[in-house]
């Protein structure tokens, strides 16, 4: 308890300091320095909001079309302007990753082979298949474990024409890929993705104004 009190009486002490310093300043600069304090505080803030819990990422490719948008004259981009979404960092520390959620993600070493980047790389793909599934194309059409998956987002026409199979995902890895199946390197050419390298959903599209949208 002492120390608890010897520590709000030296907080005491600096705020009558501040408010002394603040005393000798004139009226009108004693506005702007509010206000500078105001703002300077708020940026701070945001910054590490931005750091620990939301940070944007831009739609770099046309994998994603026509959920998201990246900016022409792209190769197979449709957006006057690329798409921004906000990642949620910290909902995969509460919470399974699910499947159907647009994921931004760390790209393993394989995606070199892709042209659109390197391990490291940001990607945002879609979750389809979880831990212990085995996932299989069959003319474009997901199946897991042997049973079709319906899926609204993916316009038939941009399914493409590809077939494989895939061994039953391990332990907290994910079978991700692009909405834009017949121009999207994802998990069918680079493989499954282990959970660590997820960095968070999709929580909402900020830009353009016109797409905003919430997930």
């Amino acid at each position: 308890m002492l120390g608890s009190g010897c520590q709000a009486h030296n907080v005491r002490s600096n705020m009558r300091v501040l408010d002394r310093a603040q005393g000798r300043i004139p009226q009108p600069w004693r506005t702007i320095v509010d206000w500078l304090v105001t703002v300077a505080v708020a940026i701070l803030v945001v910054l590490a909001f931005q750091a620990e819990v939301a940070k944007p990422y831009r739609i770099p490719s046309g994998s994603m079309e026509p959920t998201l948008h990246c900016a022409k004259p792209g190769e197979f981009c449709e957006g006057r302007f690329d798409d921004r979404v906000i990642a949620n960092r910290l909902a995969y520390r509460f919470r399974d990753p699910e499947r159907g959620q647009v994921v931004v993600f760390t790209a393993p070493g394989a995606a070199e082979r892709c042209g659109e980047g390197n391990g490291g790389t940001t990607f945002v793909k879609r979750i389809v298949g979880l831990p212990g599934e085995q996932v299989s194309v069959r003319r474009g059409v997901v199946y897991i474990d042997g049973q079709r998956l319906i899926e609204p987002y993916v316009d038939p026409s941009r399914r493409g024409g590809t077939s494989g199979n895939w061994p039953p995902l391990a332990a907290g890895h994910y079978f991700l890929l692009g909405d834009n199946r017949a121009h999207s390197c994802d998990s069918r050419t680079w493989g499954a993705v282990p959970r660590s390298s997820l960095i968070g959903p999709a929580m909402l599209a900020y830009w353009p104004p016109s797409r905003l949208s919430f997930s």
